[in-house]
């Protein structure tokens, strides 16, 4: 097995688990939200809007996982390939 199967293969997992993290919050989110108004119905706006804000704040930080994996890409392709030379030039190849 060569090092790029295991950098393409970290990458998915990472935003699986960037994805399964923000769904356990947005679920604990929108849970205590709703005890919330369940409890003073009055203040149901207030909580509403809070809890809106709070979910597109935990939404970003799997767009930005979504995003870093494929600046990665990129990178981790410049990473072998640079690798690959050095370890041609070395080996006198």
């Amino acid at each position: 097995m060569d090092i790029s199967f295991g950098i393409g293969f970290a990458g998915p997992i990472g935003i699986g688990l960037a994805a399964i993290g923000s769904g356990i919050g947005l679920g604990q989110a929108v849970n205590g939200a709703l005890n919330a108004i369940g409890r003073q119905p009055e203040a149901a706006g207030q909580i509403q809007t809070t809890m809106i804000i709070g979910a597109a704040l935990i939404e970003a930080l799997t767009i930005y996982a979504f995003v870093a994996f494929f600046m990665g890409q990129g990178l981790a392709k410049a990473t072998i390939d640079g690798a690959i030379q050095v370890g041609l030039a070395a080996a006198g190849g």
